[in-house]
């Protein structure tokens, strides 16, 4: 019985031979006080360094710069935006974010702590934009540095054997070898579209043997680059619009005018570096109006209203102001974002004075320009109850049913006024703003007559009725049309679409611009004197192409080549080695 194999049962064994760079005994260990470990014993751990403030902030930085996190980052930019569709914003409709906070008292007060009615405003949303920002940066220079490295380089000299690319061929020449490679790079420097299709260097390889090395496709990192660069400009413009644009609506009578100024607009909302004092002046009038719609089926085909504006030092102009057609004035564009009615009215109180002279927009609800419209009458005489008439004009009137009127047509042809009447107090001095298209009734009542029933006035044009109560008397004046005007000022929107063709541009090139590497040598056939003149020397060409990744365009440019670069000979098809170097030609 046999006891294993020689010195098997002792500690640390090894059989010879066997020793290595992790072994106990080669590697001899230094332990912590040390002394040099012994065989057999576990070498004491090497102590891991340990990262300090700059260790820390040099691997957030790596991270922060990385590729993925800069797309993790653009994917959360877009959710961040998502808010911003999905509950109304008070920079654009203030009067939507209260009517929201008071429909929901318990999570409205929270979502506006959170900034979901500021969106794009929101320290969050801002994190995020400032850190892709910072991203799109630490992506782009080194990445820069290395592409700017790589254009001063030179191709990559030719491999020693060509038979291991996936694009090869070859051929033979009656040229010498060194003619041979200056007409190959001759070919593959022509230029495509004013740049040279190919980098090309040439290469002595010694005893008759020449050799060019060629390198395409730097074009599509360098459209990658422009599509980086292109986005931070985008980012850039974009947040330079957003601190330096303004936007304001206004509503213009026919016949009377708009001046640039912060109280001329009806709302107005601003960039956060923009100040009102720098709105360039200018003055615009409503002169008319015109609007066609179709005989047949009513629907809108033409609005033109005519203006004029006059700007600091300048004579009246006249402008034509249509749908998607706005002018420029002051340095805004002016757009023609509506169109109504707005009937002329005269209310007398009780006391027989005027108390209300003005046109007052009624706003269109359908396709016949059903239209409502508020009129509030505060300035009463003789502590008369304050007046608030509410109801709608039909351009063209209708009576389908008894005391039942309806619009049958959006040009005005029987126009009718029909109103209901409340009094009381307006809620105008108790110093919270209102929507002038709407009554607060919370202190109001309606008039009635002596059965009870609502009372109801019918006016046209030119007629005056008598107000329920002894409130007074309204005249329905005249019916002028007015506008609705958009002003938009935003310096950053040429910087914004010309950073999206850039960016769409580099996109494109990153996308389809090949990246290829083609290499031809050519030899002096065996046998052949190396200074032989044409028409006596035979030299043996092979070509081989590479690309990065699959591309089915290398082996057709490649065989392109070569039969330029032979003339008439053709290169053996790929996988055919062609003539053997060894025949002899005669």
């Amino acid at each position: 019985m046999t006891d294993g194999p020689r010195g098997a049962s002792r500690p640390g064994y090894r059989p010879e031979g066997l020793d290595d760079a992790f072994s106990d005994d080669a590697a001899r260990a230094t332990t912590a006080d040390g002394a040099t470990a012994g065989a057999g014993e576990r070498p004491a751990p090497a102590p891991l360094p340990a990262l300090g403030p700059v260790g820390w902030l040099r691997w957030a930085w790596r991270q922060l710069t990385s590729m993925r996190v800069a797309l993790l980052l653009l994917v959360l930019l877009a959710v961040a935006a998502v808010p911003g569709s999905v509950f109304p914003q008070r920079p654009q409709d203030p009067a939507r974010v209260a009517e929201y906070l008071t429909e929901h008292p318990d999570v409205g007060p929270w979502l506006d702590r959170l900034g979901f009615f500021d969106v794009y405003a929101s320290v969050w949303f801002s994190a995020v934009y400032l850190l892709l920002f910072v991203s799109l940066i630490g992506c782009i220079l080194p990445r820069t540095r290395v592409h700017l490295a790589a254009l001063r380089g030179r191709p990559p000299r030719t491999p020693r054997r060509l038979g291991r690319f996936p694009a090869q061929g070859d051929g033979t020449s009656d040229d010498a070898p060194r003619a041979v490679v200056e007409r190959a790079a001759a070919v593959l420097r022509r230029r495509r579209l004013g740049v040279p299709a190919f980098r090309v260097d040439v290469h002595d390889e010694g005893r008759g043997t020449w050799s060019v090395s060629a390198e395409r496709g730097y074009l599509r990192e360098t459209g990658n680059l422009v599509f980086h660069l292109a986005l931070l400009g985008l980012l850039v413009s974009v947040a330079t619009g957003q601190l330096l644009h303004y936007r304001g609506q206004a509503i213009v009578v026919q016949g009377t005018g708009f001046a640039n100024v912060q109280a001329g607009y009806d709302s107005f909302e601003r960039g956060s570096a923009f100040d009102p004092a720098d709105l360039e002046p200018f003055t615009l009038r409503l002169d008319d109006f015109e609007s066609r719609f179709d005989p047949r089926t009513l629907q809108s085909r033409d609005f033109t209203a005519h203006v004029t504006v006059t700007e600091p030092g300048g004579d009246p102009t006249p402008e034509q102001i249509k749908v998607n057609h706005p002018i420029v004035a002051g340095g805004a564009k002016v757009y023609l974002m509506g169109n109504g009615y707005a009937p002329h009215l005269t209310v007398h109180d009780a006391a027989g004075e005027v108390a209300f002279s003005d046109a007052v927009p009624f706003l269109p609800q359908d396709e016949v320009y059903t239209s409502r419209g508020v009129v509030k009458v505060p300035d009463v005489s003789g502590g008369q109850d304050q007046v608030g008439l509410v109801g709608f004009l039909l351009p063209t009137a209708v009576e389908a049913a008894p005391g039942l009127w309806r619009s049958v047509d959006p040009q005005p042809a029987d126009p009718l006024l029909v109103l209901s009447v409340w009094r009381g107090n307006l809620g105008l001095d108790t110093g919270v703003p209102q929507n002038v298209y709407r009554l607060d009734e919370s202190r109001m009542q309606q008039a009635v007559d002596d059965a009870g029933d609502v009372v109801t006035l019918y006016v046209r044009p030119g007629e005056t009725v008598d107000l329920p109560d002894g409130l007074g008397t309204l005249t329905f004046d005249d019916m002028p049309r007015f506008v609705a005007l958009d002003l938009r000022h935003d310096p950053s929107l040429a910087w914004v679409l010309t950073f999206a063709l850039l960016a769409l541009a580099g996109l494109m090139a990153s996308l389809f611009a090949p990246r290829r590497r083609l290499w031809l040598r050519a030899a002096p056939r065996a046998g052949a004197p190396q200074d032989e003149g044409p028409g006596g020397a035979a030299t043996v060409v092979t070509a081989a192409g590479l690309a990065r990744g699959d591309d089915v365009g290398l082996q057709p440019e490649l065989d392109r080549v070569l039969t330029a670069v032979l003339g008439a000979q053709p290169a053996a098809p790929h996988g055919d080695p062609g003539p053997d170097p060894q025949e002899d030609r005669t």
